[in-house]
């Protein structure tokens, strides 16, 4: 008996700073945040009410449907270019490369960006990509264009282009790891039954490694569709994403029952990304055992 008191003791002692760590700094906040959102808006404040007005203006107001897909379609096209780099050369560490410290080094240069500060690798993106960048430089230099040209700068292109770079190796983790977890028995039992190369790695790899992929697309939408810094340095006005409207509500506009609202909003869509993907990972596990 004692025993058992001592276990739980110890279980709550272990499990107690975590969950008030995620009650006091996720679960109030979010509370707090869906309370504001049926607040209204009386200026140059807010009063509380429990009403739905701001839920039917992110619904009747067509402004908030265009932002709204136009950040989901960001954040789709990001996460399947962020798979197209990441997951070949997450393959090509895990199967091609024999040397472990040759895959320890590449490994690594793709995870030693993520030290870089994220403001310094967007920038960085915006001076590549501007009229006297080094894309505009080469143009001229190769005498593809006479003259720099601003069309790869503050549209949605430069966008994708930057939120990729930053969000690859978001891809290359996950799925690395779901690569090394595939038993090499069930290649060499492909290729002992004279399966194609092309074959197995549709029949056999493709389908055990897709927790990986799911997991870093997932975690590259979710990170883009938050985003509002690139927006803000290369996406131009017509780049704005949700969280820009956001940041412009709880600042500028000083509308905080509307921002909360757009909040809860996001968080749903986010939530059920992470859950349909949660999914994906689930079953694809399930086949690996």
């Amino acid at each position: 008996m004692k025993l058992q008191t001592r276990k739980r003791i110890a279980t709550l002692g272990v499990l107690s700073p975590p969950v008030l760590w995620a009650l006091i700094f996720l679960f109030i906040p979010y509370l707090i945040m869906f309370t504001y959102s049926f607040y209204l808006k009386k200026f140059p404040t807010f009063e509380p009410a429990f009403q739905f007005g701001n839920y039917a203006q992110l619904v009747t107001d067509a402004q908030y449907y265009q932002v709204l897909f136009r950040t989901a379609k960001i954040s789709i096209m990001v996460g399947l270019f962020s798979v197209l780099l990441g997951y070949p050369f997450a393959y090509f560490l895990v199967f091609k490369i024999k040397s472990d410290r040759v895959r320890a080094m590449l490994y690594m240069a793709v995870i030693v960006p993520l030290w870089v500060s994220y403001l310094l690798r967007a920038y960085t993106w915006k001076t590549i990509l501007g009229s006297e960048g080094i894309l505009n430089s080469f143009l001229v230099w190769s005498g593809i264009l006479d003259a720099p040209t601003d069309i790869f700068l503050y549209n949605q292109f430069s966008m994708v282009v930057t939120l990729t770079y930053i969000y690859v190796p978001f891809i290359v983790m996950p799925a690395y790891a779901s690569l090394e977890k595939i038993p090499r028995s069930l290649i060499e039992a492909s290729k002992d039954l004279g399966v194609r190369p092309l074959r197995t790695f549709w029949s056999i790899t493709l389908p055990l490694s897709s927790p990986g992929i799911a997991a870093g697309m997932t975690i590259a939408f979710c990170l883009t569709f938050g985003d509002f810094i690139a927006p803000a340095l290369v996406g131009g006005p017509n780049g704005f994403m949700i969280a820009n409207v956001l940041t412009s509500q709880f600042g500028a506009a000083l509308n905080w029952p509307l921002g909360a609202a757009l909040s809860i909003v996001t968080l749903l869509i986010v939530l059920t990304i992470i859950s349909l993907s949660d999914t994906l990972q689930r079953s694809g596990k399930l086949e690996l055992e």
